[in-house]
């Protein structure tokens, strides 16, 4: 059994380990080739994030689905390295929007270079992916351009807050559905597509990525309260002290509320306060996950992981069904 991907995936079977391998070590070279720029300075800032390495969830997800038709395709390479690309550059202006410092483990392009250097290559990093996208042909081109609007809705919705009357928790679950859900769902797609595998099982592993991107999501939401060690680079309650409305905490709100307990009014009141206060901060992680809504949220990722596994039913028993579903284990263990 041998150890490769994210979340420290394993693969039993040595073909497939070996094709993950090889097309994994092909688009890591695609990235730095892609973010490469005749000023050295753009080099530098395009290839920040790409250096300071990451899960390569999505471009590991391309060559599994790949694996149900031909791995070797002259597209799937490329595909994995624009959904990466794209990745990346969300992540440059995430990072401006929420003022973070950090990025996995390193400055953030923002923190280090300035608001304006950030957005900008981020807009460099999506020029590049469109250029790869054009040889990848109209039908490519299409899909990336309806999955990076639903990207950007989903931004926006963050953003605005659910309307009135608007279930908040209903809200946020649209809103990583397009911000995470989407791009990952095209990971599965363009594996299968470019692979040349039938429709069917194109569809099918679009529908698991989706489900399988918003348990991606909210296992994160689980770990910014309940790891000692944020995955991603980020300390403990990060989101907590920003203010990013996740899920445990929406379902804090709601719970307080419905129920009115004197306890969960205290925590809800404690959150609204100012949590720069590193003391105010560690009683609010503390309370956060002793507190039902964090197990809550717990069930929530289960569930979408477990809805994930389940569209893969109908596809043939094999060594890259049995690792997709492995991936499904793998992000609720991430969860607790």
């Amino acid at each position: 059994m041998t150890v490769v991907g994210p979340f420290g995936l394993s693969v039993r079977d040595q073909a497939l380990e070996a094709d993950v391998q090889t097309g994994l070590s092909a688009v890591e070279a695609g990235l730095l080739d892609a973010t490469k720029s005749e000023v050295p300075f753009i080099t530098d800032a395009a290839q920040h994030l790409v250096r300071a390495g990451g899960k390569r969830f999505r471009p590991l997800l391309v060559m599994l689905a790949a694996q149900f038709g031909d791995p070797y395709a002259p597209g799937v390479v490329p595909s994995a390295v624009v959904v990466e690309l794209t990745h990346l550059a969300t992540l440059y202006h995430d990072d401006v929007m929420d003022e973070a410092e950090v990025r996995r483990g390193v400055a953030s392009a923002n923190a280090r270079w300035g608001n304006s250097v950030a957005v900008l290559t981020g807009d460099f990093l999506f020029a590049r992916a469109s250029h790869i996208l054009a040889d990848l042909g109209p039908e490519a081109v299409r899909i990336q351009a309806e999955a990076f609007e639903r990207l950007v809705t989903g931004q926006i919705l963050e953003t605005a807050g659910p309307r009135d009357g608007r279930d908040p928790v209903e809200h946020y679950l649209d809103v990583i559905g397009g911000k995470t859900g989407s791009l990952i769902a095209v990971s599965g797609r363009f594996g299968a597509m470019m692979s040349g595998a039938d429709e069917r099982v194109v569809d099918i592993l679009t529908q698991y990525g989706e489900r399988l991107g918003v348990a991606f999501q909210l296992a994160d939401d689980v770990l910014d309260i309940a790891s000692d060690s944020h995955e991603s680079g980020k300390t403990p309650g990060t989101d907590l002290r920003e203010g990013i409305p996740t899920l445990p905490v929406l379902h804090l709100r709601a719970r307080a509320q419905a129920q009115g307990l004197p306890e969960d009014l205290e925590l809800v009141e404690l959150l609204d306060g100012d949590l720069t206060d590193e003391t105010r901060h560690g009683e609010a992680l503390r309370r956060l996950r002793l507190h039902p809504a964090l197990e809550q949220a717990r069930r929530d990722t289960v569930r979408y992981a477990q809805e994930a596994r389940a569209v893969l039913a109908p596809l043939p028993e094999c060594y890259a069904k049995s690792a997709l579903e492995e991936l499904c284990d793998a992000v609720v263990h991430r969860a607790g």
